[in-house]
């Protein structure tokens, strides 16, 4: 129960590896904020199957693109809570596209949820942290720094997240608050069965002919796994790490 009695916001909490790190969060004794942006069903099934677990949590709507949506999320955090604990800004949007089929609109919405919302989002959460031992986690993916077709907008999103949270590290520390990132690579979450299908082969085939030969670890990664990686991150265990992103791969970086 190393987080009894903080409260945590994980942004896009409705399923994969959001609902992941709530659960687990929820677990270790912390009142966990899900934020979601449309799906209404899945949110409510997070926080419900959290309850049943015996942990406490509640469903807060914001679509991240939105400036004044975040600010509302956090007004009603603070009318709620009083304080935040843990930030984990998991929340991203993208169309799978090469470069010069995508659109202005593709990266105007990846980078408002992805780069501008991270930005709010930590600037508002630095407040609630105020005379807290506050911990920022940020979720990047493997394609912040490789190659994978179709990524080019999600991709260069990423990265610039990864480049600000090492400044937000610096910047905050003094604040109590450290910053880190988790980048996963080949994870089975709901998105990734979506981009596997993108190419017109099903999941199994994705993984069989492409994926595996690429992950030294011989296997796809589990949401539960990532999350167990970020409770680190948040955890007095991880006081000396500062403005790192630890790769959860099984090795996908190194091939």
């Amino acid at each position: 129960m190393r987080f009894a009695g903080k409260i945590a916001l994980v942004t896009g909490a409705s399923r994969g590896i959001g609902r992941a790190v709530a659960e687990r969060f929820a677990a270790e004794g912390a009142t966990v904020v899900v934020n979601y942006r449309r799906n209404q069903e899945a949110a409510e099934e997070t926080v419900a199957a959290i309850a049943r677990a015996g942990g406490q949590a509640a469903a807060i709507a914001a679509d991240l693109a939105s400036g004044e949506a975040i600010a509302a999320m956090f007004a009603e955090i603070r009318r709620r809570f009083g304080a935040l604990d843990f930030l984990v800004a998991n929340a991203a949007a993208t169309a799978f596209r090469p470069l010069l089929e995508s659109k202005d609109y593709n990266l105007e919405l990846t980078y408002a949820i992805t780069v501008t919302g991270f930005f709010r989002c930590v600037n508002e959460a630095a407040r609630l942290m105020e005379g807290r031992s506050g911990s920022v986690v940020a979720v990047s993916g493997i394609d912040s720094i490789r190659y994978m077709a179709g990524h080019g907008v999600l991709g260069s999103a990423k990265a610039a997240m990864e480049m600000m949270l090492r400044y937000f590290a610096v910047e905050l520390a003094p604040r109590g608050v450290r910053v880190n990132g988790v980048n996963p690579g080949f994870i089975d979450t709901d998105s990734a069965r979506m981009y596997a299908a993108s190419g017109g082969k099903t999941w199994d085939e994705r993984v069989a002919t492409e994926w595996l030969a690429q992950v030294p670890a011989g296997r796809i990664g589990k949401a539960e796994e990532v999350a167990e990686v970020i409770a680190f991150l948040c955890s007095p265990q991880a006081s000396y790490i500062y403005g790192q992103t630890i790769l959860v791969d099984g090795g996908r970086s190194l091939v």
